[in-house]
């Protein structure tokens, strides 16, 4: 069926939820996504967390609002679901940062040295990893390997480098970043500290060292949502992608959530772009025609799987459950 140019009249809602029943579909919606789409999703929570509440049930498609990675991840563990993204182009500059073909020749470099990989990474640089982490697992699966064991860690060198710091790990870093935390200002963060006296600062390690000093407590999304729940105070500033505020906004709307800024002064630098490209337009389209498609090989995604399978039988019991730091609660 050809896409309508204009689709002003539908009731777009009504239109997503009449197809999620037809398609017995079940929508998953990542914390960075938009307000409008987190509130109508089935499932709201972080990449891996999602892929795998997708995976038991018995929904025959998954539309995933996210990024790419994330849905390949969720086709990977659910071969027999079709899986949909809303906007194929909605990418990841970590994913970017890390072609498969350069990680080859990285790995080929090091030929002494296993590969942890962090899940923000394409299918293919999966297929050529050993384990694959996610920053609530990453610690955990440090601490059972052999401290001798040479690693490369990629392709986020901030979270490498934090896990490295924390741990006393050598980690061969792979050069990636994410374009969101990397934007964070130091400056403008202090200004901000110094507005709010005594208010914590929470950030995801993916952020940059010189704002993770200043952090009082480093987690994953999950993570530093359960903070913000159990934070005794009234003020908590937030060091990620800001769309994660409308959970804790929702979930306690006394309390006051402030964007980490940007460099300039700002926090709209730190709207993830390819997040933002996920639309209820393009939902509910994606929901109509079963399209844009996640389609992978099966010899590409058994390869892939094997080094998601590493990960759950070293660190299974902490998946979507834990962070990096201690709680360090300020003021009590």
């Amino acid at each position: 069926m050809d896409q309508p140019t204009n689709l002003a009249g539908l009731d777009l809602r009504a239109e997503i939820d009449r197809l999620r029943k037809e398609r017995n579909a079940v929508i998953l919606a990542h914390y960075y996504q938009k307000p409008e789409i987190q509130d109508l999703a089935d499932f709201v929570g972080d990449s891996l967390d999602l892929s795998r509440k997708a995976q038991a049930t018995d929904a025959d498609v998954i539309a995933f609002c996210g990024v790419r990675f994330m849905a390949e991840t969720a086709k990977i563990l659910s071969p027999q679901k079709t899986v949909v993204l809303p906007d194929m182009d909605a990418g990841c500059s970590l994913e970017d940062s890390c072609p498969p073909d350069q990680f080859a020749a990285f790995r080929a470099q090091h030929p002494d040295a296993i590969a942890l990989t962090y899940i923000n990474c394409s299918t293919a640089v999966k297929a050529l990893s050993d384990v694959i982490v996610t920053s609530s697992s990453a610690e955990t699966i440090l601490a059972k390997i052999p401290p001798e064991q040479k690693i490369i860690f990629g392709p986020d060198r901030n979270l490498g480098g934090y896990l490295a710091r924390k741990t006393g790990r050598d980690l061969i870093l792979w050069p990636g970043v994410c374009i969101v935390h990397e934007a964070f200002s130091e400056t403008e963060l202090l200004k901000l500290k110094a507005e709010y006296p005594g208010a914590p600062v929470v950030a995801h390690p993916e952020c940059p060292a010189v704002i993770l000093d200043h952090a009082d407590y480093v987690g994953s999304t999950r993570g530093i949502l359960e903070y913000a729940m159990a934070m005794p105070g009234e003020t908590l500033i937030v060091a990620t992608e800001p769309h994660i505020i409308h959970q804790m906004e929702k979930a306690l709307p006394d309390k006051r959530f402030i964007g980490a800024p940007g460099a300039d002064g700002n926090c709209n630098c730190n709207i993830c772009p390819y997040m933002a490209l996920n639309t209820m337009e393009k939902l509910y389209l994606a929901l109509r025609d079963l399209s844009p498609r996640i389609e992978i090989e099966e010899g590409l995604r058994l390869r892939a799987k094997k080094s998601l399978d590493a990960m759950m039988s070293m660190a299974g019991a902490t998946m979507g459950q834990g962070d990096l730091g201690k709680v360090k609660v300020t003021g009590d």
